[in-house]
């Protein structure tokens, strides 16, 4: 969580202090190897002059449901369409509910169904595709592949791919090999990313071979930078569903801030649209920068953990 935009939206919320109890400051140590094993960088913990201390999204979910009243979250609800009828929305779910409101935010993800309800862009394929795995249990079952990956990020690169793992609360570490269209189409197959490593240091490669056999293929796509819309009188976007991008650390942090914006311009003095128009004008260039920013990481190199 970076202080400026996913803690600044925790501290709005009175929530920070809660925050510190599942930061894990000890964990923002970041390793860079080249495909033989060669240490390239390193930066410890200790060494890190801004903060940015690391939260598993579970984690960081069942915070802020902290400040939810009982039953605002409906799970398996999921939202098929809406229509307007007069000031009111309609909204359809996909277990055959309605539901009305005078107010809708998308905010769900990169495949938003309320972002087509205001634009017509779709997602852009950047031809590049992220494979996650995981390891469970990291520092005792797999100690020497824990011991490498440190109290951090480590990524490696080499060939024009890319191997990042991440460590999670509870000696949890995630994986990600990072492929661009050279190799498109791989069985996604644990034994297939080894295969993609053929040639690189086998400590590099037994981290992909320590980890579980499920392998989750997450193609990255992006929208426009400065992607905008009609303005509606009574729907928003924040978050992937607004400014998708590359990861880049940015993804959960800009969707907190553009939360707590929207709901301190909608809670102001003025109208609406007055609350919207603001909102989505600051949303919009913040958005369009970080974009900018994670472009240059992907075409540089290839993208970074999203938690980090």
């Amino acid at each position: 969580m970076h202080p400026e935009t996913g803690q600044e939206a925790l501290r709005r919320a009175g929530l920070l202090e809660r925050f510190h109890d599942f930061a894990r400051y000890e964990d923002q140590a970041v390793r860079s190897f080249d495909k033989y094993g060669q240490l390239q960088f390193e930066q410890l913990a200790s060494d890190v002059e801004r903060q940015r201390p690391e939260i598993d999204r579970g984690q960081l979910r069942a915070l802020l449901m902290e400040k939810l009243p009982a039953g605002a979250i409906k799970w398996n609800h999921s939202f098929v369409s809406a229509k307007s009828e007069g000031e009111t929305l309609v909204l359809d779910f996909a277990d055959g509910c309605a539901e009305q409101a005078g107010f809708l935010v998308g905010a769900d993800g990169a495949r938003s169904r309320v972002r087509a309800l205001l634009s017509d862009v779709p997602p852009i394929y950047t031809g590049t595709t992220m494979y996650e795995l995981s390891i469970d249990d990291a520092d005792t079952q797999h100690a020497p592949v824990g011991a490498l990956v440190g109290r951090g990020m480590l990524s490696a690169k080499g060939d024009g791919k890319t191997l990042i793992a991440q460590r999670n609360a509870g000696a949890h570490i995630r994986v990600y090999v990072v492929l661009g269209r050279a190799s498109r189409g791989i069985a996604e197959t644990r034994q297939s990313l080894i295969d993609e490593l053929h040639g690189w240091d086998d400590r590099l490669v037994d981290i992909v071979r320590a980890a579980g056999p499920t392998v989750r293929a997450l193609p990255l796509e992006v929208l426009p930078i400065g992607h905008k819309w009609p303005r509606h009188p009574r729907m928003t976007l924040l978050g992937d569903a607004a400014h998708l991008m590359p990861p880049a650390g940015e993804g959960a942090n800009l969707a907190l801030l553009d939360a707590a914006d929207l709901a301190d311009a909608l809670n102001s003095e003025g109208s609406r649209d007055q609350a919207i128009r603001s909102y989505e004008d600051t949303m919009i260039a913040r958005g369009a920068d970080a974009a900018r920013r994670a472009m240059h990481v992907l075409e540089n190199g290839g993208p970074q953990s999203s938690e980090h």
